[in-house]
């Protein structure tokens, strides 16, 4: 994959890692997490900094905190793709403005590119940075990524959550180009927080500029 810019949880074990993820993305404290769980903060700082093993009734306690679930936070659905669970029967897509997609794509994160290659279409998971309207990611240089300079490509990125079955996708479609402006690899390179995923020599940016972003949102009635 390429790089993404989203710092990493604090967490120092999986289970407090999954904890602090759930609990950043809701946006609450530690201290507001103990309260809907019936916890002091401390106890929830231990659980994400440190080896815990809770009983099962603190880990129901803290998933319906979280608004997830024991399996979410244990892991136990970590090779399972989401989208298992039965759809809400009170629900619609609403279409997202301009501003909102490109809300959505500058939290970056994996996304997906696809491409066309002489075997076919291809769709390669890929983390990236946004520079502007550009969506940007690295690559190896003789990848099949790289080798879809100068044609047009299709990149989205989405979230789905299982817990509530709600999420987002949004859509970009432009042409891919190499970036070879020393200054522009320079700024990159600083937004990139991280290394590729992948691993290996990833050191190939590359961009999309979008001349059509879509996307639609599941929400509630």
């Amino acid at each position: 994959m390429g790089t993404t810019q989203s710092r990493p949880p604090t967490g120092h074990t999986d289970l407090g890692r999954r904890i602090t993820a759930r609990r950043e993305e809701l946006g609450l404290t530690r201290e507001q997490v103990g309260r809907r769980c019936g916890a002091d903060a401390s106890y929830i700082a231990y659980m994400e900094e440190h080896a815990a093993s809770p009983a099962i009734g603190s880990l129901l306690r803290l998933a319906d905190a979280l608004g997830t679930t024991v399996a979410e936070l244990t892991g136990a659905t970590t090779e399972l793709p989401p989208g298992r669970t039965t759809a809400l029967h009170d629900v619609q897509l609403m279409t997202l403005g301009d501003e909102e997609c490109l809300r959505l794509l500058s939290t970056h994160g994996v996304g997906r590119i696809a491409v066309v290659t002489p075997q076919g279409p291809a769709i390669f998971p890929v983390n990236y940075v946004t520079a502007g309207r550009d969506i940007a990611f690295r690559t190896l240089g003789d990848a099949v990524l790289a080798r879809a300079d100068g044609t047009e490509v299709a990149f989205e990125v989405d979230h789905i959550d299982d817990v509530t079955r709600l999420g987002w996708s949004v859509l970009a479609v432009g042409e891919a180009e190499g970036v070879m402006d020393p200054e522009e690899l320079v700024r990159l390179d600083a937004l990139a927080r991280s290394l590729p995923w992948a691993g290996g020599p990833r050191t190939h940016w590359m961009r999309v500029r979008p001349t059509r972003v879509t996307g639609r949102r599941l929400v509630e009635r």
